[in-house]
């Protein structure tokens, strides 16, 4: 085998092949190697590089990526994981779960308040509601395996979607509940990104001093019609999850 895996003495390596595997894996990772957003050859080329069949090779690929230390995306390969994830929701009108989800990486949710409240004068504004008119108060914590890295306070018009404060949000997401049991698509959306300092209740979730920078997000979201069902505010730590634009020039 050239990588000298199968050659090496037994009592200091792991005992299977796939763990050995796993073993050179995260060393190429440490030793920086393979650095953040690399790309992998693709298992047929790698597993004949290490002499292994696709079955050992996919076992301890599995392995990293369970660890986060690898994600694979669908149509793209398999990729070494950054040390701050980076979302799409700087370009695109995706969830963060979503953005999550199609990078592979887990994410845990807690909901903290799930409860139908009046509506606050401004928010009311911006939902196109009057002030009081029943509306959600979702409020939901976002983690990784690296702890906290987003808290989101998102009001829905229940008017609209009656009942939705009976969904187990830390099983479903929003957006989805919203399309698959209400028949309600999200189609356009607006976006401000601003930078603020942790209050107490933000830094205490989120595990960081109050005072602390963190990116605030704060959304309208509009059906097909034009009518506005959702507003949010998102805080976030940066130096969990950065906040990437692609942008062109014409």
């Amino acid at each position: 085998m050239p990588l000298g895996l199968l050659s090496a003495d037994a009592s200091q390596v792991p005992a299977t092949l796939h763990s050995r595997i796993s073993a050179w894996l995260r060393g190429q990772i440490a030793s920086g190697a393979w650095p953040a957003h690399y790309r992998l050859k693709p298992e047929p080329e790698l597993a004949a590089e290490l002499g292994v069949s696709r079955g050992t090779l996919r076992r301890a690929l599995s392995t990293l990526i369970a660890e986060g230390a690898l994600v694979q995306v669908r149509g793209k390969g398999t990729f070494v994981t950054a040390t701050v994830v980076e979302p799409a929701i700087a370009q695109k009108l995706t969830s963060l779960s979503e953005d999550f989800a199609d990078a592979g990486v887990r994410l845990s949710t807690r909901v903290l308040d799930c409860s139908v409240v009046g509506a606050p004068a401004p928010v009311a504004a911006l939902l196109d509601a009057p002030t009081g008119q029943p509306i959600l108060r979702l409020e939901r914590l976002r983690s990784t395996t690296a702890g906290p890295v987003a808290l989101l306070a998102n009001f829905v018009r229940t008017d609209l979607a009656p009942g939705l404060e009976t969904v187990d949000f830390e099983q479903e997401t929003l957006f989805g509940v919203l399309a698959s049991r209400y028949g309600l698509h999200i189609a356009t959306g607006r976006r401000t990104f601003s930078a603020t300092a942790a209050q107490a209740e933000a830094a205490g979730l989120l595990e960081v001093p109050i005072g602390a920078p963190l990116q605030h997000l704060e959304q309208v979201t509009y059906l097909a019609s034009g009518s506005p069902i959702e507003y949010s505010d998102v805080w976030i730590r940066s130096d969990r999850l950065r906040v990437t634009s692609i942008l062109t020039r014409h």
